[in-house]
This record gives C-alpha cells, sequence and structure tokens, in this order.
C-alpha cells in the first residue's frame, strides 16, 4: 500500500469511539498467554464486552488456562493487520457457576454455552490495562488510548 492510499488518521477522540463500537459489535478475538518455560500460546476465541471488560471461555485443563494461573495477564488482538485493536489484559478465571447471568447469556449468543458443561469450561475476564488502536501506519503515531487502565485525553506516543 502507497502512502497515497492510506486513510486519514483519526484523532484520539474517533479512535476510541471507533475502538469501543468495535468491541461492542464484534465477538472473535485472538488470546495469547505466556508462562515461564512454555513460550507463548494464541488461540481464537469469541468474546463479550460489557463496557469496562471482555470475557471469554475456554477448556478448563488448556494450556491458556494453565498459562493464566502462572502469570495472569494477556494480550488480545481484534480486527486484522490494516485494522487493529491490541489490549493488554489483567485476567481472571471463573468458574462457570460464579459468571454473572448477564455475562453468561451475552457469551452463550456468540459460542459454545459453559453451562452446559461447568467440569469442563472456565470463563475468563479480561480487564483492559492497555488499549491500542491503528489502521495504517498514518496512525502508529498516537496509537495508545488506554494507559494503566485509564483512557487517555491526549497522545503519549
Amino acid at each position: 500500500m502507497s502512502s497515497a492510499t492510506l486513510p486519514p488518521a483519526r484523532n484520539l477522540p474517533q479512535r476510541r469511539a471507533d475502538t469501543l463500537d468495535r468491541l461492542s459489535s464484534g465477538f472473535q478475538m485472538w488470546l495469547a498467554t505466556g508462562s515461564d518455560g512454555h513460550g507463548a500460546h494464541l488461540i481464537p476465541v469469541a468474546y463479550v464486552w460489557n463496557g469496562s471488560a471482555l470475557t471469554t471461555a475456554t477448556f478448563r485443563r488448556s494450556r491458556t488456562v494453565s498459562n493464566l494461573r502462572a502469570r495472569p495477564t494477556a494480550r488480545l488482538a481484534i480486527g486484522d493487520t490494516a485494522d487493529v485493536v491490541l489490549i493488554d489484559a489483567y485476567t481472571i478465571l471463573l468458574d462457570v457457576p460464579n459468571i454473572d447471568v448477564a455475562s453468561a447469556e451475552a457469551y452463550a449468543e456468540v459460542s459454545t454455552d459453559p453451562r452446559n458443561a461447568p467440569d469442563m469450561f472456565l470463563y475468563i475476564r479480561l480487564v483492559p490495562k492497555r488499549i491500542l488502536a491503528w489502521n495504517s501506519l498514518a496512525e502508529f503515531s498516537g496509537r495508545t488510548l488506554m494507559l494503566n487502565g485509564s483512557w487517555l485525553d491526549a497522545p503519549v506516543d
């Protein structure tokens, strides 16, 4: 792609609004975890967004869960290489009976319902600490929208 075909850079408020819209309207993401000695682990999963956190689920005995028990942080990617949202998140593992009804119902609309096999699955609550978004090289500067769990009012990068 030449620089002549790059979309114009969005300002910070517009990127934030577009990111919130993408989180609310989407339901698929890549979830990356890691732990000492095991390297990175990446899986595709469905998610739901409640306005402040994402919720997904995976197999209780998965490498993802093992990694999160050792290191409760993850990186999420939503979108594609031409328009991406990256999220660094703190994670909370929740047994199926401990999830709130609204999250369970919303998740069941986009993926397999873990409530049908509670011994096989765990929910994962992902609380964003850092959010980045860009749709081209023109937006690489100013890509950080959230830092330390707070939305930014001015660019930091």
